[in-house]
């Protein structure tokens, strides 16, 4: 090998490296909820259908993630799509679907988790694609307390 081979290639690869980075969630402003319940380890045994007077499985926080991910892959190896009805969720298995309530609107989507997250702070439980936010009202705050129900399908 010669000499400026030699010499040149570790820099072009080191230059290389430092251009690659890891993708970041959309992360809104977070508001105060320490009055409401913290998430925290949680049982999904999961329920046949969720009634008003269901308990939660987790209380906390959803934001969301759209554009600037789609196409690339999850977690769970398939493409993002924001258009479609999913999740990424820290600790819930790949596929399962989990009814997602806006308790202060009444509002609900159901989502199919397909990626892991969100990261960074404990008080948010599930990131949405743009059209589960679209449904739930999210979009503009880009952060809301939810209660999520661990359900059968869509």
């Amino acid at each position: 090998m010669s000499l400026v081979v030699r010499v040149a290639l570790p820099v072009v690869l080191a230059a290389l490296s430092a251009c690659a980075h890891e993708p970041r969630h959309f992360n809104p402003p977070i508001p105060d909820t320490r009055a409401s319940a913290p998430p925290g380890d949680f049982d999904f045994a999961g329920h046949a259908a969720t009634a008003p007077h269901a308990s939660a499985d987790q209380v906390g926080l959803a934001t969301w993630y759209g554009k600037e991910f789609a196409g690339k892959k999850t977690s769970s190896g398939e493409r993002f799509d924001p258009r479609l009805m999913t999740a990424a969720h820290r600790k819930l298995p790949f596929g399962t679907w989990v009814e997602v309530r806006r308790p202060e609107t009444g509002t609900a989507v159901r989502v199919r988790i397909n990626d892991r997250g969100p990261w960074g702070d404990e008080r948010k439980v599930i990131d949405l694609s743009r059209a589960a936010a679209e449904r739930l009202g999210i979009v503009r705050d880009g952060v809301a307390r939810v209660e999520i129900y661990v359900v059968r399908g869509p």
